[in-house]
């Protein structure tokens, strides 16, 4: 009798599950329909500099390009836990070598980057190759594909779980796959904790990209991107 009625109740609770809402998967160049398209290939209206001023990447033949000099971009719209879609294409830099060759980031809340360089056949520091959360882990594998080459990135991103206090409630999590290959699996963040403090609870952030340019003798680079969208994680 006992088993007939655990058996009832996993039933019960098998009907009573709500059923999941319909979403268009999308495609090649084309967001699933859910998604908010942070760039689209026709402006970078949903962009800014940090001060508010325009973004100084521009638009051109459905991809944004962010030369050395443009600054740091960042994505108008504020966000908690996310899905990310990004693809990247990094110059051919043949004179240079290491954080010198094409670099950008991908910075989540503005703060905790996934790494973008030119690691094909270039050797670095573990935690600055592309596909590392920069300075904290390196990526399982290295998945690079040749400069000139369209990369993507995928990432699953739980930020930290911040009390009004400014108190840490729970530790913040990024996943990575890096043209299709898992290279991050739900990485802590470490500083999860000062972030917290830092922003004395708020746990929302927008989406950045880095100009490579803030030190001396930056050499000029190109990066460009393409298919950018988020979907919010409820």
């Amino acid at each position: 009798m006992k088993d007939f009625l655990a058996a009832v109740g996993a039933a019960v609770t098998l009907v009573a599950q709500p059923t999941p809402r319909v979403v268009d998967p999308g495609g090649p160049n084309k967001a699933p329909s859910d998604a908010v398209v942070l760039f689209d290939g026709k402006d970078v209206s949903a962009w800014t500099k940090k001060d508010g001023s325009p973004a100084g990447c521009i638009a051109r033949d459905g991809e944004m390009h962010c030369t050395t000099g443009a600054g740091d971009i960042m994505s108008k719209m504020q966000f908690k836990d996310v899905q990310l879609h990004l693809e990247f294409f990094p110059p051919l830099m043949a004179d240079q070598k290491g954080q010198l060759r094409g670099n950008s980031g991908v910075y989540l809340h503005g703060k905790y980057e996934i790494q973008i360089l030119d690691s094909f056949n270039n050797p670095t520091y573990a935690t600055g190759i592309a596909g590392a959360l920069y300075g904290q882990a390196p990526p399982l594998v290295n998945a690079a594909r040749p400069p000139e080459q369209w990369q993507s990135y995928d990432i699953v991103f739980h930020g930290p779980q911040c009390m009004a206090d400014g108190k840490l409630a729970a530790q913040g999590t990024v996943t990575v796959l890096w043209n299709g290959v898992l290279v991050q699996d739900h990485t802590p963040i470490l500083d999860s904790a000062k972030a917290c403090a830092d922003n004395k609870g708020k746990d929302t952030g927008p989406l950045l990209l880095q100009d490579h340019s803030g030190f001396k003798g930056a050499p000029n680079t190109t990066m460009r991107f393409r298919n950018i969208w988020i979907r919010e994680l409820k």
